[in-house]
């Protein structure tokens, strides 16, 4: 059974709750998942039905080495480097790609999905953190407290679920255009999940990323 995560808490990758090996870390998945909290209409917005805004959360990840810091930052554009986004979708080592980038948090499961082989990934790598920004939120009024059923997940090779954090939008997140979501990181020769769900107020994911370079 998949262990569902509190702010700060953090679970061993390798372990189930019996403390065995349960996991198959040769390619896990990080999933994203959101729902746009509906918006109450009038008679008139029923009549009419007018299209939403759309509202695009993008999935982010930064490969740190033992200081916390991105190696290589890339070109001017940040691709080829150790950040992966929506321009730079798969690392050049191969063993980390963002899978593709959903606008709308439409449908049931994963919106967005980082996948990492972690356990090939170079040991340089100690640690990767999630990042989750609304794309122009600031500019469209958008932000975390109008999402609801936000999560971030693993899942193993073989599709087990290994951990889940959940979140729901509410007051205290007004104003907030991203989230420093959770963080896997190298420990005793394995890796471990921790869920962090720091908010902030840019939508500009750079801003974050600043903090982490050289």
């Amino acid at each position: 059974m998949a262990i569902n995560l509190q702010k700060g808490q953090t679970i061993d990758l390798r372990k189930n709750d019996k403390g065995e090996d349960a996991y198959d870390l040769s390619q896990v998945t990080i999933g994203l998942g959101w729902d746009v909290r509906q918006k109450q209409k009038g008679l008139l917005g029923k009549l009419f039905s007018a299209k939403e805004e759309e509202f695009d959360l993008d999935a982010i990840a930064f490969l740190l080495d033992e200081n916390d810091k991105v190696i290589n930052i890339g070109d001017k554009q940040l691709k080829g480097g150790d950040v992966i986004f929506y321009n730079s979708l798969k690392h050049q080592s191969g063993q980390i790609w963002l899978t593709g980038d959903n606008r709308t948090g439409a449908g049931e499961g994963d919106d967005e999905q980082i996948i990492v082989r972690l356990n090939s990934l170079d040991e340089k790598y100690k640690k990767i953190l999630f990042v989750v920004s609304i794309y122009q939120g600031q500019k469209n009024n958008q932000h975390f407290s109008m999402v609801e059923n936000a999560f971030i997940r693993a899942v193993d090779a073989k599709g087990k679920e290994i951990t889940k954090y959940s979140l729901s939008g509410n007051t205290s997140l007004n104003g907030m255009c991203s989230m420093v979501f959770s963080e896997v990181y190298r420990h005793n020769g394995g890796w471990k999940f921790r869920a962090i769900g720091e908010p902030e107020a840019t939508d500009a994911f750079v801003q974050i990323l600043k903090r982490y370079t050289y």
